[in-house]
């Protein structure tokens, strides 16, 4: 586990027993409740991946999401064109 990784998993435990701490205290069934726990997910999310969630949402944002759609569409045309069988 590199550095990188650790302080993202650092940040998660953070937000989880913020969240967690938050929501104890606020339980007069106010709407924040709702916030706190979605900040105590996050938080989970961040202690179990690290840094691939950062990775994750940085190639949603620039487009990469669709890379491997693209790729086995391609595989795919290249194999139809060329008259082979496909396994996929």
């Amino acid at each position: 586990m590199t550095g990188r990784d650790l302080v993202w998993r650092a940040a998660g435990a953070c937000l989880f027993v913020g969240g967690c701490t938050a929501s104890a205290i606020a339980r007069d069934g106010s709407p924040w409740v709702v916030l706190h726990f979605l900040i105590a997910v996050l938080g989970i999310v961040l202690v179990l991946n690290g840094k691939r969630v950062a990775v994750a949402i940085r190639a949603e944002r620039r487009g990469h999401c669709n890379t491997a759609a693209a790729v086995h569409a391609a595989r795919l045309r290249r194999l139809h064109r060329s008259g082979k069988s496909s396994d996929f």
